[in-house]
This record gives structure tokens, C-alpha cells and sequence, in this order.
């Protein structure tokens, strides 16, 4: 039984100061993902958009999605690159989430 999980990382396509996050800094983030997972995948050519609720007002932004997958959750790693990606792209959040992978489904 080979349990796995697609971890998903919401990664917004501006910075919180109105910034476009560069191509470059995306390849450079697929690659160290790669190089720890074996893969990674983006999904930056058809950006999603985000919408939430600030006090009264509606806030949004426009994603892209960046999935590896894992043969085992680590939280402290995914806690730090959180944390990370909150200081590099002035985010105050960053939504990073994992789904399980069951044995029942992939036979």
C-alpha cells in the first residue's frame, strides 16, 4: 500500500506591495521543489482568483498553484516554507494544503 499526498501551495501572482512575482523567482521556486520532491508542477498559466472577506470590504488576488507530491506530511518543513514565502512575497498568509492519497483508489 503506497500512501502519498499532492500538496498543494496557493501562491499569489502579485506581492502584498502590488509587485508581479517574476518568472524567474517561479522557476527558481519549481526547481527547489524538484530538487527535494522529484517533481513539481505549476499551474501559473491559468491563474486563479481569490476572493475573501477584510472587515467590510472584499479583498482579492490571482493565484497560481503549485502542487508536489509527498510520500510523508513534515510539518515543521511546511511550517518554515510558509513562513518563507510570507516574507518574500509580503503575504500575510500563504495557504499551503495537503491531499491524502488512498490506497482504495489507486489499487
Amino acid at each position: 500500500m503506497n500512501h502519498s499526498y499532492v500538496v498543494q501551495i496557493l501562491v499569489p501572482t502579485e506581492t502584498g506591495n502590488g509587485e508581479p512575482v517574476s518568472k524567474e523567482w517561479f522557476d527558481n521556486f519549481l526547481q527547489e521543489l524538484t530538487d527535494k520532491f522529484g517533481g513539481a508542477t505549476s499551474f501559473v498559466r491559468a491563474p486563479g482568483q481569490g476572493l475573501w472577506r477584510s472587515d467590510v470590504t472584499t479583498e482579492r488576488d490571482t493565484i497560481a498553484v503549485v502542487e508536489v507530491m509527498a510520500t510523508k506530511l513534515a510539518p515543521e518543513f511546511w511550517r518554515f516554507l510558509r513562513e518563507r514565502l510570507q516574507r518574500e512575497l509580503s503575504q500575510e498568509e500563504i495557504v499551503i494544503r495537503a491531499l491524502g492519497n488512498h490506497p482504495a483508489l489507486n489499487p
